[in-house]
């Protein structure tokens, strides 16, 4: 019988049992690359993967069952974050400087992450510790001066709550098909009456589509019941190998067919669908009220005199003191990306008005099929439009009956 693992053992990426200690020792593609390099030769290529692999399997924290691997993404704000900010509070120039490059980083390494087709914890860390520093700043450096009041305080912690479980229930289940069985995909590769035709999504089937669901939920999802009515909107995913209803979309990130599919959002590390969309405008909405609140709270106390809008941009004592240097750059910081999170909700509930998600604004685009309205801010595709009320009360009550007979998968 084999002994149970020790707090600082592991099981490593070969399937064999390592320890912590061990952590810098046999790296065979370590030793190399560090060799070719000081003797000024190229690596062979994958080497820095492989490198990549084996830091990323090493990096660990002891537990109780055995060391728990940390996932190398959601170091970097935790630590760079902190000295960012600390270094912008030393000079204004300085504080010009970081505040700009950062979210210029931040837009690079989405876009690396992107076209690589990439899942990240780098933007779920981010966001969540920017959070818990922000406010421990507040509590620490603005709170003692004795302009915010105890009611005042209580206020923003409860908005910050509110915001973190809206969060956490925008990280739950967005509305993923049950994946089918391998024989039963077998089965949908090979059945002889459907007719298959080209889409932007897929391909369409029409016919039926046996199997049912790995995990026991309705077959509704895998084929078209007789009960549906007639001219019931489906499209094949060759990935999943399932039938998916209307407004249904592939997501190459999460790998999974998801009902009424807006998009993968990169800082609750998800998708956002049928399920979780109401929460995802829930977070959004708590966190906008709440940071606008806390800057409002920040700049009332070191820009005594001055309203919030004005004191952003003109604070003359801000830099006298560290203290009130690190919490106007705090400030800076937050309203940077309150303008971020503000933009991506004005997109959302314009969205939700028109009834559209960004994944068809986005087929609409490619596939010259929408009207764009407000400047371009919205694409109107016509299609699930049902008027202002219509479409608000549909959001609405997402989620809340069966989707198989739902009135938008009739056309």
């Amino acid at each position: 019988m084999e002994e149970p693992l020790c707090c600082c053992e592991y099981v490593d990426r070969r399937g064999q049992r390592n320890h912590l200690a061990a952590c810098c020792c046999d790296c065979q593609d370590l030793d190399e690359g560090c060799e070719r390099w000081l003797t000024c030769r190229s690596l062979p290529p994958g080497a820095l993967g492989r490198i990549a692999d084996t830091v990323a399997d090493r990096v660990r924290v002891p537990w109780f069952a055995g060391a728990v691997k940390i996932n190398v993404s959601l170091v970097p704000p935790l630590v760079l974050l902190p000295v960012f900010l600390h270094v912008a509070a030393l000079h204004f120039l300085l504080g010009l400087v970081i505040l700009t490059s950062l979210p210029v980083v931040v837009l690079w390494y989405y876009y690396l992450t992107h076209r690589r087709k990439e899942r990240t914890l780098f933007f779920l860390s981010l966001g969540l510790f920017s959070l818990g520093y922000m406010y421990y700043v507040f509590l620490q450096e603005v709170v003692p001066r004795g302009h915010v009041g105890y009611s005042q305080v209580v206020a923003l912690t409860c908005g910050l709550i509110l915001m973190l479980a809206a969060l956490a229930r925008a990280k739950t289940d967005p509305g993923y098909l049950p994946i089918l069985a391998s024989s039963e995909k077998s089965v949908h590769q090979g059945l002889p009456g459907k007719s298959v035709r080209g889409s932007s999504n897929g391909l369409h089937a029409s016919g039926a589509a046996g199997g049912r669901a790995v995990n026991g939920e309705a077959q509704g999802y895998s084929r078209m019941s007789a009960e549906e009515p007639e001219g019931v909107k489906k499209d094949w995913c060759a990935r999943c190998q399932l039938v998916r209803p209307a407004r249904a979309g592939h997501c190459r990130l999460c790998g999974r067919c998801v009902r009424r599919l807006d998009h993968h959002c990169v800082w609750i590390n998800s998708c956002v669908g049928e399920r979780n969309h109401q929460a995802f405008i829930l977070a959004l909405s708590f966190f906008m009220l709440t940071s606008v609140y806390g800057i409002t709270l920040t700049l009332h106390t070191i820009c005594r005199g001055r309203t919030p809008f004005v004191a952003l941009f003109y604070c003359p004592g801000a830099y006298s003191d560290y203290s009130s240097a690190l919490s106007f750059t705090c400030v800076w910081y937050c309203a940077i990306v309150t303008a971020g999170m503000g933009y991506i909700l004005v997109i959302q509930l314009l969205n939700i008005s028109y009834n559209v998600t960004e994944r068809e604004a986005r087929l609409a685009l490619r596939d010259n099929a929408g009207r764009r309205l407000l400047g371009g801010l919205v694409i109107d595709t016509g299609q699930y439009n049902r008027g202002f009320l219509c479409n608000w009360g549909h959001f609405l009550s997402l989620g809340s009956s069966s989707p198989q007979h739902s009135a938008e998968d009739i056309v």
